[in-house]
């Protein structure tokens, strides 16, 4: 039985493979901010398992392996494989920036090394591929990090925290200008609409500080699942009030 093309066994084994990388989120959310050691035997003595996360993940990689299929040439697999690896270490960024109001710095690293080395992989067989990726690099974490110096000479305070900036300079090797571009104004638009959410229904005040990294990681998955040109077109209507 196949589905998209892709024979179901994938879809059995990569769901096991998210469960069980879902269940190594739970325990990287746990010792990243405490900057204790990932790869330990402790993992084995005090594994609890989170089953909602575990869940989470696999759902995640079995729609990932639906959009991008699974081809027999290595460089058509690199969309496949980039999001799979990523995939996991925005969950965790998501639920440590939404807890603790931090993105750790060895996050930030990880994804930007292997962001690097999947764009030096694809730049052997398609030189834009890398250079795209640097590009998304440029204006993802320049965009974040001229806010962040207008915020600080504005208002006399962090408009993000820089950990945002770094964050979004290593995504950009993933997702290229195009991409970066899109998912830095449907950031600010879901973060300006739930902020809103959460502030009237008095979960949050108004001048409580609100975590920037969440609305960022949704933005990313919109970005994974939905095709660019039709969240630019989704954008477009939106922010030019359906004249554009």
């Amino acid at each position: 039985m196949y589905i998209n093309d892709v024979h179901i066994l994938y879809y059995v084994l990569l769901a096991i493979m998210g469960m069980l990388v879902g269940q190594f989120i739970d325990w990287c959310n746990k010792r990243l901010p405490e900057k204790k050691k990932i790869f330990t035997l402790e993992f084995f003595k005090q594994i609890r398992l989170n089953y909602p996360l575990m869940l989470i993940n696999a759902i995640i990689y079995i729609l990932i392996l639906y959009i991008y299929g699974l081809h027999k040439n290595f460089s058509d697999n690199i969309n496949l494989y980039k999001y799979l690896i990523l995939s996991p270490m925005l969950l965790s960024a998501f639920y440590i920036d939404y807890k603790l109001h931090i993105i750790p710095n060895r996050l930030n690293l990880t994804i930007f090394e292997v962001g690097l080395v999947i764009a030096v992989i694809g730049g052997i067989s398609d030189i834009n591929f890398a250079i795209n990726a640097v590009e998304g690099m440029l204006v993802g974490g320049g965009t974040f990090f001229i806010i962040t110096l207008i915020g600080g000479i504005i208002a006399r305070k962090e408009a993000m925290g820089y950990g945002d900036v770094k964050f979004m300079a290593a995504l950009g090797l993933y997702f290229g200008f195009a991409s970066m571009v899109s998912i830095i104004f449907m950031s600010f638009l879901i973060g300006a609409i739930l902020s809103l959410i959460l502030i009237i229904c008095r979960r949050k005040k108004a001048n409580e500080y609100i975590p920037f990294g969440p609305f960022i990681v949704i933005s990313c998955y919109i970005a994974i699942y939905v095709p660019l040109n039709y969240v630019l077109n989704i954008l477009l209507q939106i922010f030019t009030l359906g004249h554009g």
